[in-house]
């Protein structure tokens, strides 16, 4: 098994006629990913790399059955086609896109909730269920499978922690890169229950960085609800007070949201804590012996 994303994914490219929208579309098909088809106003009626392409999301979903989108398209743009991906009914939306304005996405939240669509980013790289599908931009050919979840706010970093992983020989369920905006879908409260649910993960790894009480909350839900043991990284651990640090909700103000606080929240709840990635390994084989 895995989470949210498997072989019965059938999967919408939102942007498919763009640069990054074809490349990524073509790129996720040869990984094996069910891509069903691509939507860009206007195109209907094409194809790219043989995905037949639509004018709506709405004529897309009714010719293919989709319950999965991936949007490629400027930030201005971004939330509306987020928002026409769950008034179209499909259920699991992934934005890649960066820079759209923290206000729409404050605007688009409450909508999903209504309706019930589940949201990765925007601002992320996607996620991947190794073997049976990649949805985003991850590097398919580093990821392992196995029986590992990992989540994370930083993209590079993921590609990092994975390549650790696989490098020892330590497969992943699911890996899931959440994005690093103030306003974003899924996080780590949902992810951390679903990877508890889930029966093919047998360990967790939390991939966190300075700014916010993300990592925080996170500790405390892992001691009340999480039965499965998780190890940590926190990113940042030098970033000074004040310094916006690459995301941006990694900054850190008035002594909150400090690598140290994060580490010591995790600490206190039995979470083993890397000082570097390449720790991780150690640490999970640690915990699943």
């Amino acid at each position: 098994m895995s989470i949210l994303v498997n072989q019965n994914t059938k999967l919408l490219v939102q942007g498919i006629t763009g640069r990054d929208g074809s490349f990524h579309a073509g790129k996720m098909k040869a990984y094996g990913t069910n891509v069903v088809g691509g939507v860009s106003p206007g195109k209907g009626g094409s194809t790219v790399d043989g995905i037949p392409v639509f004018n709506t999301v709405e004529a897309a979903v009714k010719a293919t059955g989709a319950n999965t989108s991936i949007i490629f398209v400027p930030a201005h743009l971004a939330a509306d086609a987020i928002l026409e991906a769950s008034e179209a009914g499909i259920g699991l939306v992934i934005a890649i896109s960066e820079g759209v304005p923290t206000l729409d996405m404050v605007k688009v939240m409450p909508y999903l909730a209504k309706k019930g669509t589940k949201l990765i980013g925007p601002n992320c790289p996607g996620l991947i269920s190794p073997d049976e599908a990649l949805v985003g931009i991850l590097p398919g050919n580093i990821f392992l499978k196995g029986n590992v979840g990992l989540m994370s706010r930083s993209g590079t970093l993921t590609y990092e922690m994975v390549y650790q992983l696989t490098s020892n020989g330590i497969g992943q369920s699911t890996c899931v890169g959440i994005g690093g905006d103030p306003v974003a879908g899924l996080y780590y409260l949902e992810l951390l229950q679903m990877f508890q649910d889930d029966p093919e993960t047998k360990a967790i790894v939390l991939i966190g960085e300075i700014g916010g009480d993300a990592e925080e909350r996170a500790a405390q839900y892992i001691q009340e609800h999480i039965t499965k043991p998780v190890v940590a990284f926190i990113a940042g651990q030098s970033a000074p007070p004040g310094k916006r640090m690459g995301h941006a909700g990694a900054i850190i103000s008035s002594g909150s949201g400090t690598a140290e606080e994060k580490i010591k929240a995790f600490e206190k709840v039995g979470v083993k804590v890397a000082k570097i990635p390449s720790e991780i390994p150690d640490l999970i084989k640690q915990v699943m012996k």
